[in-house]
């Protein structure tokens, strides 16, 4: 059975013609009823197919879910809603997302799901680093994996202007040493999320990361 369905697109759709907190206070209960609860029930179903093939991702929809609400404090737009609905399952979730795992993203017209390591600090970078250089071959396996290949493509990632000397040969072999990201990303379209497959699909995305996570 399907958890999202149209009024979960129609919230997100007047939402974004009506980014304020007047309008979203008259319409909480469609809010509360057509995405927070079922958004909740998907991630919690996801979370336990997960568990299956990750048994170290034990957090609960809560410990995964984002708010609504943005943080306007340094931003230029400052409406004050999120016009999507966003979870981060890893054996971390939300609270830090450094750790690989999934981050599931929906609004009311695409569903993205993205996995790798995107938030990294220079000793994690360090380590990453090094375990990529530790096997170049084995690296270079997992993301020309013809499944992987068919779900993200490839990996993305902003690449440092200056490379430690230990890796600038390295980098002649696997340029992507250099990277200070390690993310992928697929785009899908709205009425994916409406089927009742959908937790099928992100599950099966989440066995394809893995190994590269």
């Amino acid at each position: 059975m399907a958890h999202i369905n149209k009024e979960f697109v129609s919230f997100f759709r007047d939402l974004g013609k009506n980014n304020n907190t007047e309008w979203f206070n008259d319409n909480r209960k469609r809010y509360e009823t057509h995405v927070k609860k079922p958004f909740a029930s998907l991630v919690e179903d996801v979370i336990a197919r997960i568990q299956k093939v990750d048994p170290s991702v034990k957090i609960k929809p809560a410990d995964a879910i984002t708010r609504i609400n943005k943080d306007i404090r340094f931003a230029k737009d400052k409406t004050p809603y999120n016009t999507y609905v966003g979870a981060v399952i890893s054996s971390a979730g939300k609270k830090d997302k450094s750790v690989p795992g999934l981050y599931l993203q929906l609004s009311h017209d695409k569903s993205l799901i993205f996995g790798g390591a995107y938030v990294l600090d220079p000793v994690q970078l360090k380590k990453v680093g090094s375990r990529i250089a530790a096997d170049l071959g084995g690296f270079s396996k997992l993301y020309k994996d013809k499944t992987f290949r068919e779900y993200f493509k490839e990996i993305k990632g902003e690449q440092a202007k200056r490379l430690d000397a230990e890796w600038q040969k390295v980098a002649g072999k696997e340029p992507m040493i250099a990277n200070k990201q390690f993310y992928f990303n697929t785009k899908l379209k709205a009425s994916d999320m409406l089927s009742d497959d959908f937790v099928d699909t992100v599950v099966a995305h989440y066995k394809t990361a893995l190994p590269l996570n």
